[in-house]
């Protein structure tokens, strides 16, 4: 009986042993192990669920009896808050990583050729035909190309294998010549009737660059004079991932509403539909077929495919025609549709690995 007892503790440590174990403490094991189950479910499909939220959480929303004051309240408050998100994002991605540690790879450089390459030729062909019947989906395409790499990419590369501070360095790397790029370029590829090109860099110069820039900033100062801050968000290091998956919903919904009240020919939105998936499965195969040849085929592949769609939207809405940025929406889904299905195989690879794993017994000698 004494032995019985002394295996319960062990094996439910987390028991209060001031009270007795009753039948239900002793079941309790079992009653939440499909709790358990519906819970690893979600966070392995949770970015397919964000996406979902946006689109209905739109629907819901215009449905309810809202006065008209208070939409415009609302609009003016997303246009807020998703800047926030990107800094938030990509402030807590930045905190975690040891400035030591960042380190600059051969394929680093090809894939950042490989972007801004693709983002100042269809810049060009852009400048060369300004009036072209297929502008507004090559803008889409720039939109796909220069966009920085998601914050969450760190966390889905560490959940496939791949390494977290290549993808950082990748990621510091892209959002600083994404900052000067961007601004350089813009004026003449989509120019403002208001403005000469100097002012119109200099406007989109200046909310580029602290946005994308500032959060490093941030965080190495956080790190070197708030240590205590910076150790307690790494106990949370999914922090991040679910932030994303909270901004992702709110872009599929800034997205939704902008399909449901655009004017734009049905075709076109197609050819941004079309556009967004080339681009989406054309980077995330240039990076891995990169990758593959320095031997880090997921961290290369996360670093050029997967994309700060939030700040693609936002770029749209800011600086293009907004019906371009319809094209971070779409992106958003087609990569996250990805990534889902990436973290799906990878956790199914696991499990078949641990299964067949031979079983150690006490002693130390397989099963």
């Amino acid at each position: 009986m004494h032995s019985a007892v002394q295996t319960i503790i062990v094996v439910r440590p987390h028991i209060n042993f001031a009270e007795p174990l009753s039948d239900v403490a002793l079941s309790a094991p079992f009653t939440h192990y499909p709790l358990m189950k519906l819970i690893g479910f979600l966070k392995e499909w949770a970015l397919i669920f964000a996406i979902l939220l946006g689109v209905l959480g739109y629907f819901v929303y215009i449905s309810l009896p809202v006065p008209a004051a208070l939409h415009g309240i609302v609009t003016e408050g997303i246009g807020i808050i998703q800047p926030v998100l990107i800094f938030t994002m990509l402030y807590l991605s930045f905190c975690r990583v040891n400035p030591r540690d960042l380190r600059l790879r051969s394929w680093h450089l090809w894939i950042l050729l490989l972007q801004t390459g693709f983002f100042i030729g269809i810049g060009c062909l852009l400048i060369a035909m300004p009036h072209s019947p297929m502008r507004i989906v090559l803008e889409g395409a720039m939109l796909c190309m220069i966009c920085p790499t998601a914050t969450a990419g760190a966390v889905v590369t560490r959940k496939l294998g791949g390494n977290v501070s290549d993808i950082t360095s990748y990621t510091i790397l892209i959002n600083l010549v994404a900052a000067l790029l961007i601004p350089a370029l813009m004026p003449f590829v989509h120019p403002n009737p208001d403005l000469n090109v100097w002012q119109a860099a200099w406007r989109i110069l200046v909310k580029v660059f602290p946005l994308l820039l500032l959060p490093l900033a941030c965080a190495m100062a956080s790190r070197r004079w708030l240590p205590r801050m910076v150790s307690y968000f790494d106990r949370y290091p999914d922090l991040s991932f679910y932030i994303w998956a909270f901004s992702l919903s709110l872009a599929i919904a800034v997205t939704t509403r902008s399909i449901w009240h655009s004017t734009v020919a049905v075709s076109t939105q197609l050819w941004l539909i079309g556009i967004s998936f080339i681009c989406c499965m054309a980077q995330f195969a240039l990076g891995r077929w990169v990758g593959h040849r320095y031997g880090d085929h997921i961290t290369a592949g996360q670093s050029m495919g997967q994309k700060n769609t939030v700040f693609a939207i936002w770029l749209g809405y800011t600086f293009f025609t907004p019906v371009t940025a319809l094209v971070g929406g779409f992106y958003s889904i087609w990569h996250n549709v990805f990534n889902s299905w990436q973290l799906h195989k990878h956790h199914q690879q696991l499990e078949s690995h641990q299964n067949d794993s031979p079983a150690i017994g006490e002693n130390g000698k397989n099963c």
